[in-house]
Formats: structure tokens, sequence, C-alpha cells
């Protein structure tokens, strides 16, 4: 890793830097714990504060490789991120070790659109208020800043495609712990999908979030790494008002008050121990067949089908069909198109009849439209009568006994993988995808499913691998 001219916390507290916003005692517990990410020397205050936060017994005495935050709710993150963006692009000479050509980029990463607005507008406030800074500008968007050091800073959404082909100074992975896990970009593929590429430079990888459930990157490296004092990958944990003092302890006293389990996370900075996932993975696993991904229809069988209508946006409109065997459950095929309602419907509809269906049962809350788009085509709409909740709880009950044989499809697996059960207040299961996920395929099989072993029989038995092709 070149050396930087200035360390980061000269740069937090140089006038001329970014002293006006992080040089003040507010900002006091950001300047030891990225101190010690880089490996400076402390006093004996900034160490014990260090320790605190990482868990570790001793100060460092080397860099870290990797930098892993669960932080609070403003608790400063999007701001340290965007300082330590600039930190790395602009303070640190990269040119030496790059190609003919070859631009060095500061990637940060961010769980939307929304959120990468956020991060971006902190970086282009921090560099057009520093003259300095200013002055290396060759080119601003409002997704990239072009510095005259071939280096560049690029905001991006959270996508294991988007981030191959660069080479990278540093990765910021803003709100790490909200990035999807149910489906094409899981948070671990995005991960490793980045380390190569930091590779080459050395490059640094920091990833700053306030904690959730107690899965994916976030909590793997924390369980791995916190208080390990000899590993290169340092992981901190610090409450919302322990990195943010300004902030007013009111707000956090009023949101415990609310929900104290939800305001634990969100301010104290604690994994969520209220939240575990639905399905284990090897439960998924076992029950996927390794293809075709969709059975095509045979005779003599009889065929249901559940639709999980969707009125645009990001969610997919899905429909899964199945066949009772024996006293399982196949489920031939699961599709999920976007687009015009209509024209999904119309385009479901002609599924359906391959199918010899003319009734699918649905969604109870979609509203009346799907009932008379579909009653165009014939075919008859039933709304469900358990809610998503309750659907889940069927499909969990036929997949802990091996009742449900499910397509070779990624999409379906990640999104029932991802399903949360949560215990509410009154005692009862809620079931649903994490936020920023999306479960419309997992519903449409959870529909199928209850719907199918609606009218029990004889004993269940184990479903068979139907087709081992």
């Amino acid at each position: 890793m070149t050396e930087p001219a200035v360390s980061i916390v000269d740069a937090m507290t140089d006038p001329m830097l970014f002293g006006p916003t992080f040089g003040g005692e507010s900002f006091a517990a950001w300047r030891a714990l990225l101190g010690g990410f880089y490996g400076l020397p402390m006093d004996e205050d900034e160490a014990e504060t260090f320790k605190a936060l990482t868990g570790r017994s001793e100060a460092p005495t080397r860099p870290h490789g990797e930098l892993w935050l669960a932080i609070g709710r403003r608790g400063g993150k999007t701001q340290a991120g965007a300082v330590l963006a600039l930190y790395e692009a602009c303070l640190r000479d990269h040119r030496d070790k790059l190609s003919s050509g070859e631009v060095a980029t500061v990637m940060v990463i961010a769980a939307d659109r929304r959120q990468a607005r956020t991060a971006m507008r902190y970086i282009s406030g921090l560099v057009n208020d520093n003259p300095m800074l200013r002055r290396m500008v060759k080119r601003e968007t409002t997704e990239e800043i072009e510095f005259n050091n071939r280096c560049t800073i690029e905001v991006h959404t959270a996508s294991f495609r988007a981030v191959r082909g660069y080479t990278l100074a540093a990765v910021i992975a803003d709100e790490v712990a909200f990035w999807h896990v149910d489906g094409a970009n899981p948070d671990a593929e995005i991960i490793a999908a980045l380390r190569p590429a930091l590779a080459t430079l050395g490059a640094p990888l920091i990833a700053l979030s306030s904690p959730y459930a107690k899965r994916g990157v976030l909590w793997n490296q924390y369980r791995r790494h916190y208080g390990e004092g000899e590993s290169s990958v340092l992981v901190a944990q610090a409450a919302s008002r322990t990195m943010n003092p300004t902030l007013p302890e009111r707000v956090v006293d009023d949101a415990m008050k609310d929900d104290a389990a939800r305001a634990s996370a969100e301010y104290l900075a604690h994994f969520r121990s209220d939240i575990a996932t639905l399905l284990a993975p090897e439960l998924i696993e076992n029950a996927m067949r390794p293809k075709p991904l969709e059975i095509p229809p045979a005779n003599g069988l009889e065929y249901i089908a559940f639709t999980d209508p969707a009125g645009g946006g990001s969610d997919e409109f899905t429909m899964a069909i199945g066949h009772k065997e024996e006293a399982a459950v196949v489920v031939d095929l699961v599709r999920g198109l976007r687009g015009s309602p209509a024209q999904i419907v119309e385009e479901f509809a002609a599924v359906l009849k391959k199918y010899g269906i003319r009734r699918v049962t649905g969604d109870r809350y979609a509203g009346r439209w799907p009932r008379d788009e579909f009653q165009k085509h014939s075919i008859e709409y039933q709304v469900s009568e358990l809610d998503r909740s309750g659907l889940y709880l069927e499909l969990l009950a036929a997949m802990n006994s091996g009742r449900v044989e499910l397509p070779c499809c990624k999409k379906t697996a990640r999104q029932l993988g991802a399903l949360e059960r949560r215990t509410s207040r009154s005692g009862r299961d809620l079931i649903d995808h994490p936020p920023g996920g999306n479960d419309d395929r997992a519903n449409a099989v959870a529909g199928l499913v209850a719907d199918a072993l609606a009218n029990r029989g004889p004993a269940m038995v184990r479903v068979k691998r139907l087709r081992g092709f």
C-alpha cells in the first residue's frame, strides 16, 4: 500500500483539509478508530478508545487490510465513508503501480440508488468546499468524480457484475448489512468479486453499516474477527452516541420505548436476536431437483397454481405451478416477470391453460384487478385464505417433513433462504423478506404448497428425487 502524503488523523484535523468538519471532539472516537486501522501511533486515550471499540486488548502496531464497522444509526458512518473515499483517492498516489491508461478507482457501493446518491452528495460537498481538492477535479457527474492524479471515485449499487473489471484503490461498502442477500446479487458474492480487484494496489476494503440479523457478511466478519488482535481484518462495534455524542439521548430512549429489539440494533449496534432464518440452507438444497428447471405438463396429472401479482416497480409478478405426487408437492415451474400486469396475465394464462388449469389462487392483498384480468382469459382468480406468514408456516412444515420438490431455480432458492421469522409483541410469528429484499417467487411457491396440501390425506411420505437426470 502506497504511503500517503499525510495520515488519516492529520487529514481529519488539518484545517486545510477536513479539519472544519472532522477535527472537533465529536469525531474523536472516529479518529482513534481510523488511526488504529491505518496502524498509526496512539496516545493513551486513543488506545483505550480503540480497544473499547474493537474488543482488542492491545493497540495496533501495523495497518489492517479490511475494516468492518457495526455502528448505530446517526453515528456518522456516511460522513466517515466520504472522508475515507477522498483520503484514498486524493492523498494516496498510485500512479507508479498503474499501467499506461489505467485508472485507480475508489468505489463506494450502496444498497440502492437513493443511498448511493446520499453518499455522493457527502463526497461532492467535501470536495467543493475545499479549494485544494476542488483544483484536483477534472470531471464530476452525479455518479463519478475524476481527479487529475489518475484516480476516480465512483458510486455503485450492490451488484457483483458491476464491480468487475476495475483496478480498485479502495472500496467503501455502505450499509452492507442491508445489501440484498436473496436476489441475483448476494452480499457474499459481491465481496468475493471485489477482493481480486483490490489486490493489485493492496487497497483496503472498508464496510460500514448498522447491524441487522445474525447472518450475512457483516455478521460473519464480526463473529470471526471481533476482538482478534492478530487479525489483519479489523472489526469494530459501537453505539450511535459513542461515535456521535451530539445525537440527543432522548432519540435513543424514545426508540427503545417504541421497539426495544429494533432500537438495540439501530442505535446500540447489537445484532438482532429476535430475527431467525425460516428455512435452513440444507433444507432448501435437499428439496431442489438437479434438473429440469421446468417440468412440462404430462397427461393424467392434475395441476394447481398460485400467483403473487405485482403492479409494477421492482417486484416481480410471479406464478408457480405444481402437482401432488403421493402425499408430496412437486413444484413444476416458477416464473417471474416485470412489465405490464395485463400482458403478464395474458402470458401466464396461456401457460395455465397448457397445464389444464382454469383456476389460480393469489395473494389476498392484491385487490380486485387480478381477478378481473384473469377473468378476461377465462381463468378464475381465487383469493388465498392465508396471509403471507400463514403460507410460509405451511411451507416450513412441508419442507421439514420432506414433502416438497423444488425446481433448480437459484433466485427462488435465495429468496427462500433469506426469509425471516420473528415473533411480534402479541406472540404471533411474522415471516417476511429482509429489508430491501424480495420474496415474490418464494411467496408463489409457499402458496402453491399450502394449497396443494390443504386437503391432507394419509400419512405424509418423504418426497423422492423424481427426476434423476
